[in-house]
């Protein structure tokens, strides 16, 4: 029987683009409009068709596409300015975490929620605990808190509506692809950390996965 692989061709970016990738990798994208308008116009029909998903965007990318933008001045000037924004905020010294009230809290903060909602292009929530759990850790990272946040990443966690024709609403579970995040696994010793629980008589194996959402970082658990 003839066996079948998929195999997924990811384009080469340009060094001078890889400030890009930086900032794919960190949420501090979804609550700050210049980063969005960087990536839309790397292809304005691309970010729609993703889901304005920049990890996404950059798997999807023709390579043409990407040596044309290494060689605009334009959108390297801005490239440059939001990268400078981007490692200025994660930089900042004069923040409440370090100079006011929050400098007194020595232990962090541990925030533990069942969903985070961020962005649509991070489908792991299903309603507003997630959309609330989400912007109390944007704003811990303002604050620039000793805050970190610890949850549960989701194959199916989102669903799409559909209303078929008597009027009776469906929802359509959609399976994620975890490759298609802005998550990196956690590593020990070379390999993806495991962390096990007790739940009654069974030991439950969970892959840890970071994302950093600004200063702050999420941690999901993955029992997948």
């Amino acid at each position: 029987m003839p066996t079948f692989q998929i195999y997924n061709v990811i384009p080469t970016l340009p060094a001078v683009l890889e400030p890009l990738r930086e900032m794919t990798f960190n949420l501090w994208w979804t609550w700050e409009p210049s980063a969005r308008r960087l990536f839309r116009h790397l292809d304005p029909d691309l970010w729609n068709r993703t889901n304005h998903n920049p990890v996404r965007m950059l798997q999807l990318s023709r390579q043409a596409r990407l040596e044309e933008l290494a060689q605009d001045k334009s959108f390297l000037r801005e490239l440059k300015e939001v990268h400078d924004a981007f490692r200025n905020y994660l930089a900042r010294q004069d923040t409440y975490g370090k100079t006011g009230a929050g400098a007194a809290i020595k232990r962090p903060v541990a925030y533990f929620s069942a969903e985070f909602g961020f962005h649509e292009a991070i489908p792991n929530y299903s309603g507003g605990l997630g959309i609330l759990a989400g912007d109390h850790c944007k704003s811990a990272s303002d604050l620039d808190l000793n805050f970190v946040a610890v949850g549960l990443l989701y194959r199916h966690g989102y669903f799409r509506q559909e209303i078929d024709k008597d009027g009776a609403q469906h929802a359509v579970s959609l399976n994620q692809n975890f490759h298609h995040l802005p998550i990196r696994e956690v590593q020990r010793d070379g390999a993806g950390l495991l962390i096990s629980v007790r739940i009654l008589d069974r030991e439950v194996f969970a892959k840890v996965w970071q994302l950093p959402v600004g200063r702050i970082d999420l941690f999901l658990l993955d029992t997948d």
